[in-house]
């Protein structure tokens, strides 16, 4: 993997880490409204779902130039309008500027996978490389909150919006630069390309992807209860960020592995059940702040490996000429399981106490790994009607292959809602 791209793509989408926090704590800092804030951090991830499949699409048509290029521009227009709000800002500009920042935010870590298969070439380091993005990812969403705080604490809360425009700006320029991304053309189809939702498998991955996004909506929940009951509410950052903490290790273990993480559905299921078994555990960790801290970093040394063989398994079936836009629907199912998981277990935590969150955690990631072991196939690729798989296609002329021709292998390789809404 090219070092240089993958460094720029971490910091392309740092600021994706800032989007929700940012906005929701400028909103009620203008308007002194909770209610507004959280209306415009709804929207906003709204917007991130809508948004991400369609730039997925345009940029399997059109090329990732052009495409991140426009959608920077429109998000960052966005950011600078909350920024500029005053108070008394009237509240529909405030959700205008909110849903133009999430429907807007530029797809780089879709662009980012859609290329691994063009800089690397065997399955196994392909699967590493996935391992290596989602473990790396992890540094976005445990230092895009830092950030904005420290930012919002010495400058204003306006200012990190924008400090989130500018860095969101050079890096996708920075990374549109280079000479992959630039170079990448839409891959030939022989007859209309086909919807990225048509292979059943596909379907089935995004489903397992909104049940481990319930992991992580439930588990920032369950991690904030648990603190502020134990009337050490300062402490739910530091616990998650041992949570993002553990996901890199396990990321990183998985990517210096022969194998990348599982190929088959069974194989996603055990990952899945290991998923469900770390995030039950701290349930029972009571008051205990050293066992929760070791059961948290535990239960997040296993999503790296999950995401990354989930990522694998998306380039794997992804129909020809429709690879960008499966990927952005596998962030749309995280994003769309986070906000459900986070709704339910902000309900159970008031009726039943925070273990019944981690509880809630658990069982998204049991339900995705039954779906997954009885329903996931991932048999021959099956693209949609009259189109060739990728492998059966020649090179061709429209596209230029990168030559850099091994994998990751470790932390050595430098260059994720709230969390994780755009992986």
């Amino acid at each position: 993997m090219n070092r240089r791209l993958l460094a720029l793509s971490v910091t392309a989408r740092l600021p994706h880490g800032m989007f929700s926090v940012a906005v929701l704590v400028h909103v009620a800092h203008v308007t002194g409204s909770y209610a507004v804030a959280g209306a415009c951090t709804a929207v906003l991830g709204v917007g991130q779902a809508v948004g991400g499949p369609l730039a997925g699409r345009l940029v399997d048509r059109h090329g990732q130039t052009l495409v991140l290029a426009i959608s920077t521009g429109g998000c960052a227009l966005g950011l600078v309008m909350l920024a500029l709000a005053g108070r008394g800002a009237p509240t529909g500009r405030l959700l205008v500027g909110s849903v133009l920042v999430g429907l807007c935010a530029p797809p780089v870590g879709p662009c980012l996978r859609a290329l691994v298969p063009d800089l690397v070439r065997t399955p196994s380091a392909r699967r590493r490389a996935y391992a290596l993005d989602a473990a790396i990812t992890e540094i976005t969403w445990v230092a895009g909150p830092v950030v904005t705080f420290a930012v919002a604490g010495r400058y204003g809360t306006g200012s990190a919006l924008v400090a989130a425009a500018v860095v969101l700006t050079a890096a996708v320029a920075g990374f549109a630069s280079c000479a992959a991304s630039r170079r990448w053309r839409p891959a030939p189809v022989v007859t209309a390309r086909p919807s990225a939702l048509g292979p059943v498998d596909l379907r089935v991955l995004v489903l397992v992807l909104v049940g481990v996004g319930v992991v992580f909506g439930a588990t920032e929940v369950a991690v904030t209860a648990m603190s502020a009951s134990l009337g050490a509410g300062g402490a739910a950052g530091p616990l998650l960020g041992l949570w993002g903490l553990g996901s890199l290790c396990g990321g990183v273990a998985t990517a210096r592995s022969a194998t990348g993480g599982a190929q088959t559905g069974r194989g996603l299921a055990l990952l899945l059940a290991a998923l469900a078994a770390g995030h039950a555990a701290p349930a029972a960790a009571g008051g205990h702040w050293l066992a929760l801290g070791v059961l948290i970093t535990v239960a997040g040394s296993m999503i790296a490996p999950v995401l990354g063989t989930a990522y694998g398994m998306v380039d794997r079936i992804a129909p020809t000429g429709s690879r960008t836009e499966a990927f952005a629907w596998s962030a749309t199912a995280t994003a769309v399981g986070s906000a459900v998981g986070a709704a339910l277990a902000g309900v159970l935590v008031e009726e039943a106490g925070a273990a019944a969150g981690f509880l809630l955690a658990a069982a998204g990631a049991a339900l995705a790994a039954v779906l997954a072991g009885t329903r996931l196939r991932l048999g021959a690729r099956t693209d949609g009607p009259g189109t060739a798989a990728r492998a059966e296609l020649p090179a061709g002329p429209t596209r230029t292959t990168p030559s850099v021709p091994h994998a990751p292998h470790g932390p050595q390789d430098p260059g994720r809602s709230p969390r994780r809404d755009v992986r």
